[in-house]
């Protein structure tokens, strides 16, 4: 009895070893192309989808929040995607980080101030404008507007980061929250730095606390903080203070004029400004870009598209990021379509829709729902569409990869590769007569944005009433 014991369980140790060696040889063999269907259909709406949502700064004047991008395998490079809002009258306090971005105003005016070429530039943004700011460039934004948020969407590019984390923020104004930069020395190289006393340095270093975005000269900030009190100072009054802080009042040495620039630029254009006519610029960095003044790449019955890039804008370039605009209008389609040269991410601005992607086996990678602020992203040379819903028109604003332009192939409509691949080998390979062929191919005569009544999802009204009509059928064959 008990020798049978042993033989039952030393055949079922060796049946589970010859099913984890089995098991172990196909997780071996498969990769993202070859996954069971199951695991795929587990994975497919989480892979394209940007969620893992961080929020970086919160205070009352404002918020960020950051989508990361882990990058993987088959993603050429890794951009993350940043949103930041700030309350009528606030301030980003002054920094530079360790990453460049692109930003987009999405709604609201920004102004925003950054140390280009060793001089401070300073532009006005509005909604639609396209601007970027190289990574360890201090910057600094603010909403000057009464009574109108501002609501700001950027790339994030981590390729000269750090890897402390999404990105390094470097404060140079600050406080206790956040900390200045400057904090890190002792306070008798400071003073010395800046020609004045330990005490005053002490104040400057010490009073900020309400966080990195804060109000300016407004009643809801918790107490006056400095950023607040220069400003209620007179102009004259706010330059001498100034003038005090960052050594104005006698000539620097070659040395110390090197030290105190950027940072006397950037509390200058802060507070020594304010007065300045609305769309004034100042300094020699490149303009904005209003992406909604530009005409579309595209455009028919169906929608319309724009694409920038470097030849479009310069500053793209530097970055290696490009720059598009999509607006379907309801029920119209994208038509399914790749792009060879660049990772695409979208975000949606508003509408609805549905995104579909597919592996290079042929197998659906993703067709997921997607609504306003949601963000999702497309390898490079894999298929892809952008369906909208019949419930009105689908709008999305993203980035890519490459600032080179990008030549999208679609592989369906009148202008498709299949178009120009028309001929006997293209029916042999579809197992086809050439008329057959034809006849498919030919169908559509429209291109690039394709009327899909069929294909658009119902909006939730449309899919009650169809679930109601029926309940009420069923209710009708049993009476």
């Amino acid at each position: 009895m008990g020798n049978r014991v042993a033989h039952l369980l030393l055949l079922l140790v060796l049946c589970y070893g010859l099913t984890m060696a089995v098991g172990l040889y196909r997780e071996e063999k498969e990769d993202w192309r070859g996954d069971s269907e199951e695991t795929q259909a587990g994975r497919e709406q989480e892979w394209f989808m940007l969620q893992d949502s961080k929020r970086v700064v919160k205070t009352d004047a404002g918020d960020m929040r950051v989508l990361r991008n882990y990058g993987g395998r088959i993603m050429d490079r890794p951009i993350h995607i940043g949103f930041i809002t700030m309350e009528p009258r606030s301030l980003f306090v002054p920094q530079y980080i360790d990453s460049s971005l692109i930003l987009f105003v999405r709604t609201g005016e920004a102004r925003v101030g950054l140390i280009y070429e060793d001089e401070l530039a300073e532009r006005r943004l509005k909604i639609g404008d396209i601007y970027r700011i190289p990574a360890g460039s201090a910057f600094y934004l603010m909403n000057a507007e009464e009574g109108q948020r501002l609501h700001i969407i950027c790339s994030i590019d981590p390729s000269e980061s750090l890897g402390l984390g999404v990105f390094q923020s470097f404060f140079i104004g600050g406080g206790t929250y956040p900390t200045s930069i400057l904090a890190g020395f002792e306070l008798e190289t400071l003073s010395t730095a800046f020609n004045v006393t330990t005490d005053e340095v002490r104040e400057i270093m010490t009073r900020q606390q309400e966080g990195p975005i804060v109000f300016i000269g407004d009643s809801r900030a918790p107490r006056l903080s400095p950023w607040t009190k220069f400003l209620t100072l007179k102009e004259q009054d706010r330059l001498q203070h100034l003038k005090r802080l960052v050594k104005f009042q006698q000539q620097p040495s070659e040395g110390e004029e090197q030290m105190t620039w950027s940072w006397r630029k950037l509390l200058n254009s802060v507070f020594g400004q304010e007065n300045k006519k609305k769309g004034e610029k100042a300094g020699k960095s490149p303009d904005s870009y209003n992406i909604y003044d530009r005409r579309p790449d595209f455009r028919n019955n169906y929608g319309w598209s724009i694409a920038l890039d470097e030849s479009d804008y310069q500053p793209l370039k530097h970055s290696g990021v490009g720059v598009y605009l999509v607006n379907l209008t309801a029920g119209s389609m994208m038509a399914p379509h790749m792009n060879p040269t660049a990772t695409e991410f979208g975000i949606v601005l508003r509408g609805s829709g549905r995104i579909q992607i597919v592996f290079p086996n042929g197998t659906q990678a993703m067709d997921a729902r997607v609504k306003e602020g949601d963000v999702f992203w497309v390898p490079r040379y894999f298929p892809f569409c952008q369906i909208a819903d019949r419930s009105g028109p689908f709008e999305f604003f993203g980035f890519t990869t490459s600032a080179r332009k990008n030549r999208p192939q679609f592989l369906v409509g009148s202008s498709s590769i299949l178009q120009t691949l028309r001929s006997p080998e293209l029916a042999a390979a579809f197992g086809v007569s050439e008329d057959r062929i034809d006849h498919v191919i030919s169908a559509q005569r429209e291109a690039v944005i394709l009327p899909s009544a069929s294909a658009a999802p119902p909006d939730e009204e449309e899919e009650v009433a169809a679930k109601f009509e029926k309940v009420q059928k069923v209710i009708k064959s049993v009476w």
